[in-house]
């Protein structure tokens, strides 16, 4: 019984010796179609089209003999060692790399990547894969039938972003498309694919002496934290930053923001986006944010806050509930203004979580009731907080809020 496999990376170039001296003692090979066709692999051996991994190691693991798997790029890279390398299939692996498909395709592009976000689209992932298109300013998204460069297209209308669509990287056919994301849904391309997709504000690369690969936090002019009152907001440069009543409040927002608990691939609706604050906190913590608002003011300071913190917001300046039901597809929701109605908008889009607030006992009730059944259990909480002026230690401000929370009862707390 095979015990061990010998995993190769294959990125066009000729093989290295350690990969032909392991093809010529193959007695099973497994790979792509264009990976069988190479000359290195023995005509003696046994072939596997690679489909399923994990059928293919069941397949090594009963083999007698000499195993080897062929996989395109840095096999280690999202690619099938990790597989390969379940327990419960009992083999060795040793890793002959090669150059990664991202890699190439930065490379090709003339571009640095240790600023990139790197994704794997699938169908099912695809959605979120396009959310951290819409978060970060430089994303590689490593494709697949179904969540190709058009699908990534469609799914970001209305958010502009350059696509570098590198298409059977290492081949005769190669080729490397530069476009906008409006015309990729426009054209056919062949498969695989890596598509890097760059915009959305924010500094191109990483600051000389970076230490950390992908989207560092960033603390504008040393402003460092969350839930930040609006002297913070103005001290980045969001001069018309402000506070507007109990809805406002840093207290509220990190209760908001901790119950919401928004993350790298989410989308987070922000209805009644008022200062802008919440969402850009929301987007600081690495997702995808659609700040809505009636108030072309209120859109106008969120966007002012967004550049301040060099974080990418899609601002809808629309009434709320009508403008939800074209909005994509929302993982978590804070509800600003609107009442009943938005609420109840938004209890029918299905998202995990939603968290508003409300200044009586009545308007409480009325957004419990609103929150309350269609597969969601509903928490209420009465904040209050003091503002102490801590030179005399008297009292400055207070604010009392009720802050309400559902979350979806088939999704785990």
């Amino acid at each position: 019984m095979a015990d061990r496999v010998t995993v190769i990376g294959w990125d066009g170039s000729p093989l290295p010796g350690a990969a032909t001296a392991a093809l010529s003692a193959a007695t099973l090979v497994a790979g792509a179609a264009h990976h069988l066709a190479l000359p290195e692999v023995p005509k003696s051996a046994e072939r596997i089209r690679l489909g399923s991994v994990d059928l293919a190691a069941r397949r090594i693991a009963g083999h007698r003999g000499s195993a080897v798997v062929l996989a395109d790029g840095d096999p280690g890279f999202f690619g099938v060692v990790r597989s390969l390398r379940a327990p419960e299939h009992g083999l060795e692996v040793e890793v002959v790399p090669a150059v990664s498909a991202v890699a190439t395709a930065f490379a090709r592009a003339g571009m640095p990547w240790d600023d990139a976000q790197v994704v794997v689209a699938h169908p099912r992932t695809l959605r979120r894969a396009v959310n951290v298109c819409r978060a970060h300013h430089k994303v590689a998204v490593l494709t697949s039938p179904g969540a190709g460069p058009a699908e990534l297209a469609l799914l970001l209308e209305g958010v502009h972003r350059t696509f570098v669509i590198c298409e059977e990287l290492g081949t005769d056919r190669e080729r490397v498309t530069v476009l906008t994301s409006d015309k990729a849904a426009d054209h056919t391309w062949r498969d695989p694919n890596v598509v890097i997709v760059i915009g959305g504000g924010g500094p191109e690369t990483t600051a000389t002496g970076a230490w950390f690969a992908g989207r560092e936090p960033a603390y504008p002019q040393g402003i460092r934290g969350w839930a930040l009152p609006a002297e913070a907001y103005r001290e980045a440069g969001a001069e018309r930053m402000q506070e507007s009543g109990e809805g406002e409040s840093p207290n509220l927002r990190a209760a908001q923001l901790a119950i919401l608990g928004p993350r790298t691939g989410d989308l987070v609706w922000d209805i009644g986006c008022g200062s802008g604050a919440l969402a850009v906190e929301a987007a600081r913590f690495g997702a995808a944010v659609l700040a809505v608002d009636a108030d072309p003011g209120a859109c106008s300071r969120t966007d002012a806050a967004a550049r301040a913190f060099g974080v990418p917001l899609q601002i809808v300046c629309a009434r709320a509930p009508h403008v939800l039901e074209r909005l994509p597809e929302p993982d978590v929701v804070r509800v600003g203004g609107g009442g009943v109605p938005v609420v109840r908008a938004v209890v029918d889009r299905r998202p995990e979580r939603i968290v508003t607030h409300a200044s009586t006992r009545d308007e409480a009730e009325a957004l419990g009731a609103a929150l309350t059944g269609n597969g969601y259990s509903v928490a209420c909480s009465l904040l209050q907080s003091v503002d102490l002026d801590t030179e005399v230690w008297t009292e400055r401000e207070r604010s009392v809020v009720f802050l309400l929370s559902a979350r979806r009862s088939d999704v785990a707390p």
